[in-house]
């Protein structure tokens, strides 16, 4: 969902720069604009002097304009971190044992821990998001349960034997988890 809101806003950020600016540069060039555009040649301002000392009077022009200015930036720097922050681990390192390390690709360990996971029966899916650093990755782990399988077998199915397996594979000393358990809701059963 991030992805999706992510090109959104980067195609429409870029889109208004790009009509702006152009339109701008075209402006400064020599083509006459439109009546109604904000630039009326080569040699206008944005802001003319009237049109800064206008609100000046008004009490809560001001404080408006700061706060909008302020939620703009908060806004930009939740973007920017939700940009940068990495979600998943692309890679995680294994040591060979020969001096050297291998580099396991993250989302080939999330697909193994994750079917591995769903063996059991009564565990309908998972899965499986791999965190943290290369070195020492994480794992959160949801599991889809159906209503008449035990977790507790489930869960200990998960942490003895899939995700000790996807440890000693993978050469690492620890491999915690989150894990989340939820049930696959049902219909109603007719009894006749």
């Amino acid at each position: 969902m991030l992805g999706i809101v992510n090109r959104v806003l980067t195609g429409l950020v870029g889109l208004v720069l790009l009509v702006v600016g152009g339109s701008v540069l075209a402006v400064g060039l020599g083509v006459r604009p439109p009546s109604w555009w904000i630039h009326g040649g080569p040699h206008d301002v944005l802001l003319s002097t009237a049109e800064r000392t206008r609100w000046r009077e008004a009490d809560r022009w001001w404080p408006a304009v700061i706060a909008a200015l302020a939620a703009l930036v908060l806004l930009a720097l939740w973007w920017l971190v939700a940009v940068v922050r990495r979600r998943r681990l692309a890679e995680v390192v294994v040591d060979t044992g020969d001096g050297g390390v291998a580099l396991l690709r993250g989302r080939a360990l999330e697909g193994v821990l994750a079917a591995d996971a769903e063996q059991p029966d009564g565990v309908a899916r998972a899965q499986v998001r791999l965190t943290g650093r290369r070195a020492a990755p994480r794992t959160h782990v949801r599991l889809l349960l159906e209503p008449h399988v035990d977790p507790g077998v489930a869960l200990d199915h998960l942490t003895g034997r899939a995700l000790v397996h996807a440890r000693d594979s993978a050469n690492l000393a620890a491999l915690p988890a989150e894990v989340r358990l939820k049930a696959v809701g049902h219909g109603v059963e007719r009894v006749s």
